[in-house]
């Protein structure tokens, strides 16, 4: 995402642009956990879709924000949402 800061004619800038850069997240769903409920898809239905076993799959997590991410995996009833670093490392839950 491009932020161009605002500015006072004449007024020095440092930095006229900055890139802010999202951190890697990888997301999966466990699907011995997952139990069809369907929040993740009410919540980011770019994110996940139930497959014919009613169990949640991944489709694209780059296509909402880390806010709503979040609060797809909070939101599932049985964590079947596990969401972690690119290192890695477990986020949630």
């Amino acid at each position: 995402m491009l932020s161009i800061p605002k500015q006072n004619l004449g007024e020095k800038v440092d930095k006229p642009w900055q890139i802010i850069e999202r951190q890697a997240v990888k997301v999966r769903v466990d699907r011995d956990l997952c139990i069809g409920v369907g929040n993740c898809v009410a919540y980011a239905p770019t994110v996940f879709e139930l497959d014919q076993e009613n169990k949640a799959v991944v489709l694209d997590p780059s296509s909402v924000d880390d806010n709503t991410l979040f609060e797809a995996a909070k939101n599932c009833t049985e964590n079947a949402i596990i969401v972690e670093d690119d290192e890695g490392r477990q986020l949630y839950p």
